[in-house]
């Protein structure tokens, strides 16, 4: 039998919470080579054979994909079993840990005005046929990455797919359909402090050189469809340090300027990098905005909690006063940016559909530095539970769900 229950939206307050930057999860590192992708950064095409492809409805269109509610859907969720995806990484795999409740996996996304279509791997990869998919930004978007690596690939034949880690690319890769699904990292997308390997755990502060993105753009130019994010490690502190010259020369000097201020310049720099070289006919920009932390359990008035931590239903109650945890000026920025280039970008709101899973975070069931967490550490939620990213199955796949929606309804 199936359950339903439903979550009507609600007027949210911007919280200025303090949030930690969560370090960059830790990953065998092998070398992805650009000659298998060559040169160009595009994939060789095959042949296909047309008569095989399957036709692609756009019941999407002109709809707000975006407002709508949650509805619990235990039989059609999850889109695919935690112990079933071979590439899935014991980062997010929140019941392999020890969680015992799976309620967070079986809530589908149901929009106001339509519905989405059902998510169809073999039509999606279809569509990416030749093509690459590469998401850019933090480790919130390594969280989507891998979520849509698991939505795929289990419609792809057995030793016709695989997963690179390089230093900077991570990608998945099917021989079937000669596309490859890929995670690159940029947490400010402009060049800074916390691009290397090395220097990814969070614990240094973060200086950025806001109008420097061409070293990055490099490995993005090509690309079929580009989906971008920048936001949990700008939030740390109220301002951000820009650098007086570059790294490269060895510079080490910087000024303190607003963090809005300088979020506006890097999105506006990112603006320009994708007028002057991208071909809006050959590819499809995204950038997905920001989902919450859920940091203080008194956002949704339970005072008696701490944070995420002990959480198993969303936000439920519509009488519920509650508060954004998230700030409000850089998620206008970016809606006001991304809104107003010569090049059209898809704005995907993932922000209030968000809001309301405060079940479905990683909380105490992820790794730290590697490792789990311990038995001290795990009654210790203040400071150890991961309320920035999300177990897996769970809200990733809807976010993805959103973007399978919008792909496969233009051309």
């Amino acid at each position: 039998m199936v359950i339903f229950f439903s979550i009507s939206f609600f007027v949210f307050l911007l919280c200025n919470e303090y949030v930690k930057t969560t370090p960059f999860p830790s990953f065998k590192q092998h070398m992805v080579s650009q000659e298998a992708l060559g040169k160009s950064n595009k994939l060789a095409v095959p042949e296909s054979n047309d008569k095989n492809r399957e036709s692609i409805e756009s019941p999407v269109k002109g709809c707000d994909i975006f407002t709508g509610e949650w509805v619990f859907d235990n039989v059609s969720y999850p889109l695919y079993k935690e112990a079933e995806c071979e590439f899935l990484s014991e980062w997010v795999r929140c019941m392999k840990h020890g969680r015992l409740d799976s309620l967070y996996q079986k809530w589908r996304w149901q929009p106001r005005d339509c519905s989405l279509p059902k998510f169809d791997a073999k039509l999606l990869l279809e569509k990416l046929r030749g093509k690459r998919l590469m998401f850019i930004g933090d480790s919130i978007h390594l969280n989507q990455w891998e979520s849509l690596v698991c939505m795929i690939q289990s419609a792809i034949s057995p030793g016709k797919k695989s997963v690179s880690y390089g230093s900077y690319i991570y990608a998945f890769k099917t021989e079937e359909y000669n596309a490859s699904v890929e995670f690159y990292w940029a947490p400010f997308l402009v060049e800074s402090n916390a691009d290397p390997p090395t220097m990814r755990d969070g614990r240094e502060d973060s200086v950025v050189m806001p109008e420097s993105i061409s070293k990055h753009g490099e490995s993005w130019k090509g690309i079929d469809y580009l989906v971008f994010n920048t936001y949990i490690w700008w939030i740390k502190y109220p301002t951000m340090k820009v650098l007086r010259g570059s790294f490269d020369e060895g510079a080490t000097e910087y000024d303190e300027i607003e963090v809005s201020v300088v979020y506006e310049k890097v999105l506006r720099t990112l603006a320009k990098w994708v007028e002057e070289n991208i071909d809006p006919n050959q590819t499809s920009i995204f950038f997905s905005s920001m989902p919450p932390q859920h940091s203080m359990s008194s956002a949704w008035n339970n005072l008696t909690g701490i944070n995420c931590a002990g959480e198993t239903i969303p936000i439920v109650n519509m009488s519920t006063s509650l508060k954004w945890e998230i700030d409000q000026r850089l998620f206008a920025i970016a809606e006001n940016v991304t809104k107003s280039t010569k090049v059209p970008f898809h704005f995907l709101n993932i922000t209030t559909l968000s809001e309301y899973r405060k079940d479905a975070h990683v909380s105490l069931y992820g790794v730290s530095e590697g490792k789990l967490l311990l038995p001290e550490q795990r009654s210790d939620p203040a400071r150890y539970a991961d309320c920035v990213h999300w177990c897996l199955p769970g809200l990733p796949d809807t976010w993805n769900e959103l973007l399978h929606a919008l792909i496969l309804s233009h051309p």
